[in-house]
């Protein structure tokens, strides 16, 4: 099962940015998407990784990363 993860972008250099979620910090291309993103946008990443495939809104990723919080939080009780 492949699960899209918000991740976001904390430095951005020619291209390619270094991006975060829950701890995990990889590199992505970001010669893909078709919106400029900046540091602090959310991305989501493609198969792989090695490309980030989508923006997403602020408040959707927020979700998104709070719901996955709560289903972590719950496999580990």
């Amino acid at each position: 099962m492949c699960m899209a993860v918000p991740s976001l972008i904390t430095a951005i250099h020619n291209g390619v940015a270094t991006v975060e979620a829950f701890g995990a910090v990889r590199t992505t291309s970001l010669m893909m998407l078709d919106e400029e993103v900046t540091v602090g946008d959310y991305v989501i990443l493609g198969p792989g990784g090695n490309f980030a495939a989508e923006k997403v809104d602020p408040e959707m990723a927020a979700e998104a990363l709070a719901y996955l919080t709560e289903v972590l939080a719950a496999g580990q009780a």
